[in-house]
């Protein structure tokens, strides 16, 4: 079970406050809500009753006597609601109906394009949403909030993707409310690799305050989870590491219009060229990733370049951001072991040995599956943070 209670903060008033405490799932009894409180157990009580009437919690067996009749326990019900995510690719999608507790219950991928445009991509995620419901069992009603990951930059505030390079048409496009228009609950966006970001800190690392995840694929980029938040920037592009500079890439052409960034030397597509150019492979990034399993020695020689050019900004990041794990996903991460060995070999040479004594830097622990849980966390954060509790009890 995935830990949705860390990220939240005590807050709101009544029931929504009491539910805070129940949403990490452990049982507790009246009497442990009181004292942890300060609230009187007629209080306590009335709450508690606000919460079930909800579905929000529910009894969860007796405490252990003491002498006396047991008293009775309740913890959150992660089937009182469900939330849909949505991980929208450049070419594919995954949609996914998870339970309050991030388990994904049901889920669907498919082809698209993201270039056909919002109206033709997200009616097709809402439809496909409707058809996952309704294989399990489901209806709309069941939904509490749906979470949503682009894959360009996203201002959270709005919901609305911002000068997206390989999304046309999607500039400024008002995604939550074309989501409301066919499922009236709360829609969350955010970039594709802030939603990895909080999949793989709730999967693989749940007691991570500090964590980078760099995503590997067509583009390069990073989400930064510092004490414990995501870390979006003024504009929600932090973590945009694809565009710095790099020394070996002097010269060389990134379609960002700028010259020698990370992203044209060490993305998939790009070392895909640098091999088709010596006559390996068909130009493509899966031609990579088949010549590294099959043990080529160029092909292995330049993704561990690539991991070295990743390592010299990943430092950078390590002495400004003193992460405890650096988790490296996307579809490239499959060639972990030989990009990941770049990287280390750059991070700990260079980095001051404080910041790397206890630093971990490893492949994604929830792999294929962090963006679709990453915006399925998105929407139950939301969906259960005080304010979202308040506005179901009123």
């Amino acid at each position: 079970m995935v830990d949705i209670s860390r990220g939240s903060t005590l807050g709101g008033s009544g029931a929504s406050e009491l539910f805070q405490l129940l949403r990490d799932g452990l049982p507790r009894t009246r009497t442990e809500l009181a004292a942890t409180t300060g609230l009187a157990r007629s209080t306590i009580a009335l709450r508690v009753d606000e919460l079930m009437s909800l579905g929000l919690i529910s009894p969860v067996g007796d405490a252990q006597s003491t002498g006396g009749r047991p008293s009775s326990q309740f913890a959150l019900n992660p089937s009182a609601r469900f939330v849909l995510a949505a991980d929208l690719g450049a070419t594919h999608a995954t949609i996914a109906v998870t339970n309050l507790s991030g388990t994904i219950v049901g889920e669907m991928t498919g082809p698209i394009n993201i270039a056909d445009g919002p109206e033709t991509v997200l009616t097709w995620m809402v439809d496909t949403g409707r058809a996952l419901l309704e294989q399990h069992g489901l209806s709309t009603a069941d939904v509490i909030a749906i979470g949503i990951g682009l894959p360009g930059p996203v201002e959270h505030s709005t919901g609305r993707p911002i000068n997206p390079p390989i999304m046309p048409g999607w500039d400024q496009f008002d995604v939550p409310e074309f989501v409301r228009q066919h499922l009236e609950v709360p829609v969350l966006v955010d970039n594709d690799v802030n939603i990895m970001a909080l999949g793989e800190q709730a999967f693989g690392w749940p007691q991570t305050d500090n964590l980078l995840f760099v995503k590997v694929a067509t583009g390069i980029g990073a989400g930064v989870i510092s004490g414990g938040r995501l870390l979006r920037g003024a504009q929600g592009i932090a973590g945009d590491i694809g565009h710095v500079r790099i020394p070996r890439g002097e010269g060389v052409a990134c379609h960002c219009g700028n010259r020698g960034c990370l992203e044209a030397m060490a993305s998939g597509p790009a070392i895909a060229r640098a091999l088709a150019e010596t006559g390996l492979g068909d130009g493509t990034a899966s031609s990579v990733i088949a010549l590294v399993k099959h043990g080529n020695i160029e092909a292995i020689q330049a993704v561990r370049q690539a991991g070295r050019d990743l390592g010299e900004i990943l430092t950078a990041c390590v002495s400004l951001m003193n992460p405890s794990v650096i988790a490296v996903g996307g579809s490239m991460a499959v060639v972990g072991d030989h990009l990941i060995a770049g990287v280390r070999e750059v991070i700990y040479a260079r980095s001051m040995p404080l910041a790397t004594s206890r630093l971990t830097i490893a492949q994604s622990s929830a792999g294929v599956n962090a963006a679709v849980l990453g915006a399925s966390i998105l929407a139950i954060h939301h969906a259960l943070s005080p304010e979202g509790i308040d506005r179901m009890v009123l």
